[in-house]
């Protein structure tokens, strides 16, 4: 039986988060914002069309911003986290196997919905998600997942496809991928482009085109499996199920530069909490973890950026300990007289929980730390992020990332819930 594989991409996905709950933005221009308000990381179609780029520094856009009336946001990941898995519950509804890639695109297996046109049925799924929901979605369908893809940003680029565009048995396939850059191609990215385009390779059609053993010369196996899936055989398989991350990183910028050792404690306490939740999350533990300091290198100031790493003697998620460890590298780097603008966690070196090995002269309260942390992370899930928290995360958090333009958390706040009045 052929494969069949649909990619569903939700459209401008942060900003459709807030027009679901804003409707008077629609038709304007509107731009969300990463961490500390700094560079623009997703943009409504009207604010594309002022020339608006991803990744740019807002500051940058200021005069833009105000002469166009640009709506800015800061960034709500609460808020898009939730609406991303109601948009992933509703497709669901559709197939029995289903891979989330990311927060906003899913792969949906259609294979064996022979019976049904996969175009109407793609239309009723990019219905139903926006009844449900409020998300506008794009999908592509193709019998591999490079293809399916592939069709996605077609159907985003031209309004004739109306979001929904199936190149399974297309009698123009070829024109279709002739009309695609080969940085377009999933798995190839902008590294790769420069080196096809130095052997003459634009588009995915010559890219599909090339020699299969020149390919896997200069490409290795990843690249030899995007050519045989431009070709229509299917290489790369639905993951269900997540696989576990082999390493964890949280960092962050201040939203103001801090000076003492104690506020770049409490900081990094608090990325070693977030990162031991993300840890416990995949019933994993850490063996290795480095910690790193930096001043703004976009300042005219003396600067300063330093790191330091351990390797722990029993693997843990327990987290407590790793940011004891932490501020005992903190201790040794520190250098006063520095403002320092971000730091960071790195844990490495990661391993099921079950696969612990035990040190033979070091006593570990391993059952207990995991009870603990168990019953810490129910709490903090049934009523909200850091309802329990270390003492050494800090209270008032003064470093903490601005966030001057932050929408509410409508649907995991009770005290900020829509509230709809009537006249």
């Amino acid at each position: 039986m052929k494969d069949i594989f649909a990619l569903v991409d939700c459209n401008n996905f942060y900003v459709s988060c807030e027009k679901v709950f804003n409707p008077k933005l629609d038709g304007k221009p509107v731009v969300v914002l990463s961490n500390n308000d700094g560079c623009v990381i997703a943009r409504s179609n009207e604010a594309k069309a002022l020339g608006i780029k991803m990744g740019f520094p807002a500051f940058k856009y200021k005069d833009l911003l105000k002469k166009h009336s640009v709506v800015v946001y800061s960034t709500n990941y609460p808020l898009y986290a939730d609406m991303s898995q109601r948009v992933m519950n509703t497709l669901a509804q559709f197939t029995p196997n289903m891979e989330i890639y990311s927060i906003d695109e899913a792969f949906l297996s259609l294979t064996g919905f022979t019976s049904k046109n996969l175009i109407d049925y793609a239309k009723s799924i990019k219905g139903t998600v926006k009844k449900w929901t409020g998300i506008p979605i794009t999908i592509g369908i193709g019998p591999t997942k490079t293809l399916a893809k592939t069709a996605s940003k077609l159907a985003k680029k031209d309004p004739q496809y109306d979001s929904v565009l199936d190149i399974t048995n297309h009698p123009n396939f070829d024109n279709l991928l002739d009309s695609i850059d080969v940085e377009d191609v999933w798995g190839v990215g902008r590294q790769y482009k420069k080196f096809l385009n130095r052997h003459d390779i634009y588009t995915a059609l010559q890219l599909k085109n090339a020699p299969l053993e020149w390919i896997k010369t200069n490409m290795t196996v990843v690249g030899f499996r995007t050519v045989k899936e431009l070709r229509g055989t299917s290489c790369i398989t639905l993951e269900e199920i997540p696989a576990a991350k082999k390493g964890i990183m949280c960092t962050r910028s201040f939203g103001k530069a801090i000076e003492s050792l104690e506020e770049l404690k409490e900081a990094v306490a608090s990325f070693v909490s977030r990162a031991s939740e993300k840890l416990r999350d995949q019933h994993s533990v850490t063996s290795f973890i480095q910690v790193f300091i930096m001043t703004n290198p976009f300042k005219d100031e003396h600067q300063y950026v330093n790191s330091a790493s351990v390797r722990l003697p029993i693997p843990t998620s327990y987290t407590s300990e790793l940011i004891n460890h932490c501020n005992q590298k903190l201790d040794i780097i520190y250098k006063p007289g520095y403002l320092y603008k971000k730091a960071g966690v790195i844990f490495d070196g990661i391993i099921p929980e079950d696969k612990i090995q035990l040190h033979l002269f070091r006593k570990s309260d391993l059952d207990r730390n995991r009870k603990l942390m168990k019953t810490v992370d129910y709490i903090n899930t049934k009523w909200g992020r850091n309802t329990i928290q270390c003492a050494s995360s800090g209270i008032q958090k003064k470093w903490k990332m601005r966030q001057s333009k932050l929408s509410s958390r409508f649907t995991t706040r009770w005290n900020e819930i829509l509230v709809v009045k009537v006249s």
